[in-house]
C-alpha cells in the first residue's frame, strides 16, 4: 500500500477532542480508501500503487561526484571500443583552411570531422534519346533505361513512396504533402497508381514465399485479424515462422479458407484415402462417406467443379458439405509438397484445428488469469496454480535445450498432477479440466522440441498489420488490398533474414536481382538449419 499523505501539523491549543476525533477518522478513510484502490485493481490484473521510494542520488556528496569527473582528454566509458565512422562512405570531402597562416607555417596533417547527412530534394531528368537516320532511309533512336519502364517517375521516388506507405504506415495524403514540400510535382492519384499498380512481380515473389515456408518449415504458427474491405468485414489470416511470413486478407475466417490458404493458389479438391478419414473424424454419416468414395482418387479442379459432386450424390445439408469441402481440401494440400509432419501453432481458434495442431501455451494460461478469486482462501488456491503452471513453463523451456526421455516421462505426469487435481474454487477447477483435455495439444514439445512453446512470433507479424489498420482505415479496392498483404509479407520476411526493406525494395524496383530471391534464401536458411 501507498503512503498515506500526511495531515498539516496541528498544534496542542488547536487539537481539541472534536479535532482529534476528525484526525483519526481521516486516516482511517484514508487507508480504506487506498485498500479499495489497490482491490480494484488486482480485480483488474492490475498491480496496486508502487510504494516509491524517494531518490538517493541528490543525497551524493560533492566529494563523490567531483571524483567521478573525468578529464576532459578521458572518454566516456565504452566510448572508446570502435572508431563509428571509421568504415563509412565517404560521398564528399571539403577541405578547410585557417583564416589565417602565418607566413612560413608548414602544412602538418588533416584533422578528419566526419558528418552524417542526408540529402533530401527534388531531383527531375531529362532523358533525351537521340535520332538517327541511316544510310538506307531508317530510324534509329536510344533505348531509355530499363528501370524507367514508361514511367515518367525514377526508381528511387517510387521505392522512397513504398517505403513510407508500407514500412513507415505513412498515409497516401501526408506522402503527397511531403512530397510537395520537397520540391516534387506529383498527384495524389499518380501516388495511389505507385502503390497499387505494376507490382506482379511481388505478388508473384510474395505466392513462392508461402510455397518454399510450407514445404520447409517443421511447423508454422497461424493467426488472424478482423480487415474490413470496400465497407464490409472481412479478415486477414497470417501464416509464418523464423524463416517467412505470408498474409493473406478474404472474407471468411473459416476452416475451408485455412486449407484454401495452405493449398498456396493451387486449389483444387481432392477424394482420396485422406479426404475420407478425414471426413470419418469429423463424423460424416457412412451413407455418404460410401457415396463419396465411389469417386476415389478424382480431382476437382475449381470450386465450381466440387460444387456439382455433393449435389450429384444428393447431399443438400450445409454440415455435411462443409465436412465433406474440408476434407477434400485438406487432401489437397499434401499435394502442394506440404511438410507431412508440419506442426500448426494456434491461439486455439477452431479454423487451425487441422493436420499435427499445438496451442499456444500463453493463452492457455490466460484461462486461469481471467479468473477472479472472491476469498483469500480462492485467491491463494489461484496463485498457486499460476505458479505451478509458469514453473512447469519453465521446465518445458529447459527440455527443449536438453530433450531427455526421463524428462519426457516426468513432463507427462506433472501435466497430469497440476491440471486434473482439486481445489477449494470450483470455477478453477472447471477450468483445469478444460486444459487438461487439449492435453495432446499442450504436450507437443516433448515429442517434437523444435517447436515453440507460444504463438507470440505470428502475434508479432500479424500486429504490424493492425497497426496499418489503425493509421490508413480498412481498403477500398482489391488491388490495394492485395498490395498490402504482399508488401506486409515481404517485409516481415526481409525482416527475418536480416535484409534492409529499403535495399529490397531498391533492388527490385530497378532490377538488380543482387538480392536472392526471398524463397530461394528460405531454402537455403532451412538446409543450413538441417546441416
Amino acid at each position: 500500500m501507498s503512503q498515506i499523505t500526511k495531515l498539516p501539523v496541528i498544534s496542542e491549543e488547536q487539537r481539541t477532542p472534536l479535532v482529534a476525533a476528525l484526525i483519526e477518522i481521516i486516516h482511517f478513510q484514508q487507508e480504506q480508501i487506498q485498500l479499495l484502490k489497490d482491490e480494484i485493481a488486482r480485480l483488474k490484473g492490475q498491480k496496486p500503487e508502487p510504494e516509491i521510494r524517494p531518490s538517493t542520488l541528490e543525497n551524493s556528496s560533492r566529494e563523490n561526484k567531483e571524483e567521478d569527473i573525468k578529464p576532459e582528454s578521458e572518454k566516456r566509458p565504452g566510448s572508446g571500443k570502435k572508431e563509428k565512422t571509421k568504415e563509412l562512405e565517404i560521398h564528399e570531402t571539403k577541405t578547410i583552411r585557417p583564416d589565417h597562416i602565418p607566413e612560413g607555417s608548414r602544412f602538418k596533417d588533416y584533422n578528419d570531422y566526419v558528418v552524417r547527412d542526408i540529402v533530401i530534394r527534388s531531383h527531375n531528368i531529362l532523358y533525351r534519346p537521340e535520332r538517327w537516320e541511316t544510310p538506307d532511309k531508317k530510324y534509329i533512336a536510344g533505348e531509355l533505361p530499363k528501370e524507367i519502364a514508361g514511367s515518367h517517375f525514377g526508381p528511387t521516388l517510387i521505392g522512397y513512396i513504398l517505403h513510407q506507405y508500407h514500412h513507415a504506415h505513412v498515409t497516401q495524403p501526408l506522402i503527397v504533402e511531403e512530397l510537395r514540400e520537397f520540391g516534387t510535382d506529383i498527384s495524389s492519384g499518380q501516388v495511389n497508381r505507385i502503390i497499387t499498380e505494376g507490382k506482379e512481380e511481388f505478388h508473384a515473389e510474395k505466392k513462392e514465399i508461402l510455397l518454399a515456408g510450407l514445404g520447409v518449415s517443421e511447423y508454422i504458427n497461424a493467426d488472424d485479424t478482423g480487415a474490413r474491405h470496400k465497407g464490409k468485414n472481412g479478415y486477414r489470416t497470417h501464416i509464418g515462422n523464423e524463416l517467412f511470413a505470408w498474409s493473406e486478407s478474404t472474407e471468411s475466417k473459416s476452416r475451408i479458407n485455412f486449407l484454401r490458404l495452405l493449398s498456396a493458389g493451387n486449389v483444387r479438391y481432392v477424394i482420396n484415402s485422406d479426404a475420407i478419414i478425414y471426413m470419418t473424424q469429423q463424423g460424416l454419416g457412412k451413407a455418404l462417406l460410401l457415396k463419396i468414395s465411389e469417386s476415389n482418387n478424382t480431382f476437382f479442379m475449381s470450386g465450381h467443379e466440387w460444387k456439382r459432386c455433393p449435389e450429384g450424390l444428393g447431399v443438400t445439408s450445409e454440415r455435411h458439405i462443409r465436412i465433406a469441402s474440408e476434407g477434400a481440401l485438406y487432401a489437397n494440400v499434401p499435394e502442394n509438397g506440404f511438410n507431412p509432419k508440419l506442426v500448426i501453432l494456434s491461439d486455439d481458434a477452431g479454423q487451425f484445428d487441422v493436420f499435427l495442431h499445438a496451442l499456444c501455451r500463453v493463452h492457455t494460461e490466460r484461462i486461469i488469469n481471467r479468473l477472479v478469486g472472491f476469498s483469500e482462501e480462492q485467491r491463494q488456491a489461484l496463485e498457486q496454480k499460476r505458479s505451478e503452471i509458469w514453473d512447469y513453463y519453465a521446465k518445458l523451456k529447459e527440455y527443449k535445450t536438453l530433450p531427455d526421455e526421463q524428462k519426457k516421462a516426468e513432463l507427462q505426469a506433472r501435466f497430469d498432477e497440476i491440471f486434473t487435481g482439486n481445489t477449494c474454487f470450483a470455477s478453477l477447477n472447471q477450468a483445469l479440466k478444460r486444459i487438461h483435455k487439449n492435453k495432446s495439444e499442450l504436450l507437443l514439445v516433448p515429442d517434437r522440441p523444435e517447436i515453440p512453446l507460444h504463438n507470440n512470433m505470428s502475434e508479432n507479424d500479424i500486429r504490424e498489420y493492425v497497426k496499418k489498420r489503425k493509421i490508413s482505415g480498412p481498403t477500398r479496392s482489391d488491388s490495394g488490398r492485395k498490395c498490402r498483404d504482399t508488401f506486409a509479407s515481404l517485409k516481415k520476411t526481409c525482416r527475418k533474414h536480416g535484409i534492409s526493406f529499403w535495399k529490397f525494395l531498391e533492388d527490385r524496383i530497378r532490377g538488380k536481382r543482387e538480392i536472392p530471391f526471398l524463397p530461394d534464401l528460405i531454402y537455403l536458411r532451412a538446409r543450413q538449419s538441417s546441416a
